[in-house]
C-alpha cells in the first residue's frame, strides 16, 4: 500500500509499523528533537505501533484498507515533541515508566500525580519509607534502556476493575465502575496494567531526555526542555506556587472530594449542594484575606495576573468588594487599554501579530500614568477600541484619593517592565489568579489545569459570545503557548497565588459543554482534541445544582448568570 508520510512516499508492506516505516525513511535517529513519537492520521493520534497493512488485510484478490487508511488517503503526519500531542504521549510514557519502576522497588507504595511545577512533574510517595529517589532513578533508567515496547491491548472494564480490587488501587476500581463501555485499553509490562487515555510513544527507549530530583515526600520528575528537547529543562523552584498546589489538595482531600469517582458520589447523594456553598465560602475568605493583606501593606495598586478562563474579571469585583469593606474606594482598570494600535504592531516571521507580546502594551505610559496616579495626580485613561484595532481618548480620567486602591487586570500584570524603577514597591501588591484544580481522574491520572479552563473558555466563549467549539479549540494552542512565555515565568513574582477553582464545577459545566463536544464530527480538524476532552467527562456524572450557585461566583463567569456583567 502506498502512503505519503511527512510528505514522502513509501509502500507499506503487510505487517510493518509505521515506526517501521519512519525508520526506512530515516526519520527515526535517536534524537528526541527530531523523531517521532506520534502519528496523526485523518484528524486522530494513533501510536507509532499502528500497522497500516496487517497480515490478515493481505489477500490474493485484494488488500484491505484500514479505517483510518481510508479516511486520510494514505496521508500520515508525525508528530514530534515540538507538538503539543507529542509532548502529550511523552508525558503518559513517562507515567508508565514512573508507576512502573515504583511498584517493582515498593510494591505496597502508593504514588499520585499531583501537579505540575514549570517543567516538571511532581508526584507523592506514601507507603515507602525507604523511598530513594537514586534508587527509582537508576531502574527507570533500566527500564528505558530495555527499551520494550508499549503495545496496547484490549480489556474488558469488569476484568480491570477485580484486577485493581485485588491491587488495592480502589481510585482506579471506583471510577472504572461509572465506564460506559465494556472494554478498555490498557498498557501492561511483566504483570503492571495502567492506562492513561492516549496514545504513548513506541517503546520506553523514546525517553530520551528527563531527570528525577527530590522534593517533599516525593519527587519531581523533569521534562525535556521544550526549545531544545534533546537536553533536559532547567528546573526552577516554585514555592509559592508548590505552596498553593499543596494546600488545594489537602483542602480536597478535607472534603472527601480527591477524585472524580468523589465528586460523582456527592452529585449521588445529593451533596453536591453542601461542596457549592463550602467552596464558595472559601473563596469568599481567600478574597477577604487577600483584602486584609493589601490594607495592610499600605498598597495604592493590585496588580492582577492570571492565565486564560481564570476568572480574572469576577476575581477583580470581588476583591473591590472585600476592599470596600475596608472603607477603600477600589478603581477597576484594564491593561487592555493600553494595547498600542495595531497598525503600529510588526508581524513576526508567520506573518502574523502575536497579540500576546508584552511589546503589544504601550508599557512606557502605562508607567507613567501609574506612577502619576499614586502621586495623586489627575490622568487621562485611554480606551481601546478593538473593533478598530486603536486607541481612542473619551475623556475618561482618573485621580485618586486617600481611599483610593486600583485594581489593573491585565495577563501581564507581573510583568516587572510595567512598574517603574523609581515607584516605591510596597504601593503595589501582585495577585495571580489560576484555577489549580485538586481533582483527579483517579491518583495515576491528574486533571490538567489547562483542561479545566479550556472547558471554562469554550463555554463562555458560546454562551456569550457566540463562538463554535471549533473556532475555540484552534486559537488554543497558540494561547497556551502566549502563557508560557508571557505569564508562567512572572507567577512566583505574585504576592499571593489563588487558586479559582472549585471541586464542583466539572459537574455543573459538563451540561453545557458535553452536548457541544459530541456533535463534532470526525472530520473536523479538532476532533482528536476534542476526544481527548470528552474522555474525562464520561467519567464525571452531571450535576443540574447550578441553581446553588451565587450570581458572584467565578464559575458564573462562564455559564452565565454572573452578577457583575449586568447593567
Amino acid at each position: 500500500m502506498k502512503l505519503i508520510i511527512d510528505g514522502r512516499e513509501i509502500i507499506a508492506e503487510a505487517g510493518e509499523s509505521l515506526l517501521d516505516l519512519s525508520k526506512r525513511l530515516g526519520y527515526t535517529v535517536g534524537k528526541l528533537s527530531s523523531d517521532p513519537i506520534v502519528a496523526k492520521i485523518a484528524g486522530r493520534v494513533f501510536t507509532l505501533n499502528y500497522i497500516p497493512v496487517r497480515h490478515k488485510d493481505v489477500t490474493h484478490e485484494k488488500t484491505s484498507v484500514r479505517t483510518a487508511m481510508a479516511a486520510s488517503d494514505g496521508v500520515v503526519n508525525l508528530i514530534r515533541y515540538s507538538d503539543p500531542a507529542g509532548r502529550d504521549a511523552y508525558t503518559r510514557t513517562a507515567q508508565f515508566v514512573l508507576f512502573l519502576a515504583l511498584g517493582k522497588l515498593w510494591p505496597k507504595a502508593l504514588g499520585s500525580m499531583n501537579c505540575t511545577i514549570g517543567q516538571g512533574l511532581y508526584i507523592k510517595v506514601k507507603g515507602a519509607p525507604d523511598f530513594s529517589v537514586d534508587a527509582l532513578e537508576k531502574e527507570v533508567e533500566r527500564i528505558v534502556g530495555e527499551d520494550f515496547p508499549l503495545i496496547r491491548r484490549r480489556i474488558a472494564t469488569k476484568e480491570l476493575i477485580e484486577y485493581y480490587e485485588k491491587c488495592g488501587q480502589e481510585d482506579k476500581a471506583e471510577l472504572l465502575s461509572y465506564r460506559k463501555k465494556e472494554y478498555i485499553d490498557v498498557y501492561e509490562h511483566d504483570g503492571f496494567i495502567d492506562y492513561f487515555y492516549g496514545e504513548m510513544a513506541p517503546s520506553t527507549g523514546a525517553l530520551r531526555s528527563w531527570d528525577i530530583i527530590d522534593a517533599p515526600e516525593g519527587f519531581i520528575f523533569i521534562y525535556p526542555d521544550p526549545k531544545d528537547p534533546d537536553r533536559v529543562s532547567e528546573y526552577r523552584e516554585s514555592p509559592n506556587f508548590f505552596t498553593m498546589s499543596e494546600e488545594s489538595r489537602q483542602w480536597g482531600e478535607l472534603m472527601g472530594c480527591e477524585t472524580v469517582a468523589d465528586l460523582n458520589a456527592l452529585v449521588a447523594s445529593g451533596r453536591i449542594r453542601e461542596l457549592i456553598r463550602v467552596n464558595e465560602a472559601l473563596h469568599e475568605k481567600k478574597f477577604s484575606n487577600i483584602a486584609d493583606m493589601i490594607i495592610e501593606r499600605g498598597a495604592k495598586a493590585v496588580m492582577l495576573a492570571g492565565p486564560s478562563s481564570s476568572g480574572k474579571t469576577t476575581s477583580a469585583n470581588r476583591l473591590a468588594i472585600q476592599l470596600k469593606v475596608h472603607g477603600r474606594a477600589p478603581v477597576l482598570m484594564s491593561l487592555d487599554d493600553y494595547y498600542l494600535d495595531r497598525e503600529l504592531l510588526t508581524p513576526g516571521p508567520d506573518g502574523k501579530i502575536d497579540l500576546e507580546h508584552i511589546n503589544t502594551i504601550d508599557t512606557e505610559l502605562f508607567g507613567k500614568h501609574l506612577s502619576a496616579l499614586l502621586s495623586g495626580e489627575e490622568v487621562e485613561i485611554p480606551s481601546f477600541n478593538f473593533k478598530e484595532g486603536r486607541r481612542e481618548w473619551v475623556g475618561h480620567k482618573m485621580k485618586l484619593d486617600e481611599r483610593s486602591v486600583i485594581i489593573i487586570e491585565g495577563i501581564h500584570g507581573l510583568n516587572p517592565v510595567l512598574i517603574p524603577e523609581a515607584l516605591d514597591p510596597r504601593l503595589v501588591f501582585r495577585m495571580y489568579i489560576s484555577p489549580l484544580l485538586p481533582l483527579a481522574l483517579d491518583y495515576h491520572n491528574r486533571i490538567p489545569t489547562s483542561y479545566l479552563r479550556l472547558l471554562r473558555r469554550t463555554v463562555r466563549d458560546f454562551e456569550t459570545r457566540g463562538a463554535s467549539v471549533q473556532k475555540t479549540l484552534s486559537m488554543w494552542d497558540s494561547v497556551r503557548r502566549g502563557e508560557e512565555r508571557w505569564i508562567f515565568p512572572y507567577q512566583e513574582n505574585a504576592d499571593v497565588i489563588f487558586n479559582s477553582s472549585t471541586l464542583y464545577e466539572l459537574a455543573v459545566l459538563k451540561k453545557y459543554i458535553y452536548p457541544l463536544l459530541t456533535e463534532i464530527k470526525a472530520s473536523e480538524d479538532c476532533y482528536d482534541q476534542v476526544r481527548g476532552m470528552v474522555k474525562i467527562l464520561n467519567y464525571v456524572c452531571q450535576s443540574d445544582a447550578d441553581d446553588e450557585i451565587p450570581p458572584t461566583s467565578i464559575v458564573r463567569e462562564f455559564i452565565g448568570g454572573n452578577s457583575f456583567y449586568k447593567k
